[in-house]
């Protein structure tokens, strides 16, 4: 397997970073409002991305970008968004013990949306995997 190209190895960095954003993004967020540290944390974004892509050369793509690129990519960003306002505005209310397993159905959400959107398999480590998740995430808020 290389690891450079492997889904996997980005995955496990995503949820690494994941759990470091929740740490920081709790600390940070004490004392100002959520919606203000959700802009700095973006603003930070776009310069990390900014610097990424320069560095790279990838400004220009190698193919043009579709409509309907255009138009997915526009409703993840609001998705996204809204996910992060929401997020930053939980965690300054509430502890990310509790906060971090409920932002984490995402997954489970995800999997419905794979299955009934994209066609993606429903099999039973997916069912059973997507139940596991929820019932992890009301245990963890119940508890």
């Amino acid at each position: 397997m290389n690891l450079r190209e492997s889904w996997l190895l980005f995955a496990v960095g995503s949820a690494f970073f994941a759990g470091l954003t929740a740490l920081f993004a709790k600390l940070g967020v004490a004392g100002i409002n959520s919606n203000l540290a959700t802009l700095i944390r973006t603003v930070v974004i776009i310069a990390m991305l900014a610097l990424i892509v320069s560095l790279r050369g990838e400004w220009r793509p190698d193919a043009p970008i579709t409509t309907r690129s255009w138009v997915f990519l526009i409703l993840s960003g609001v998705a996204t968004g809204l996910s992060w306002l929401c997020y930053f505005r939980a965690l300054q209310l509430g502890p990310i013990s509790k906060v971090a397993p409920i932002d984490k159905l995402s997954v489970a959400f995800a999997i419905f949306f794979g299955v009934l959107f994209v066609g993606e398999a429903f099999s039973w480590p997916v069912a059973i995997g997507g139940a596991l998740i929820i019932a992890g995430s009301v245990v963890m808020i119940v508890f």
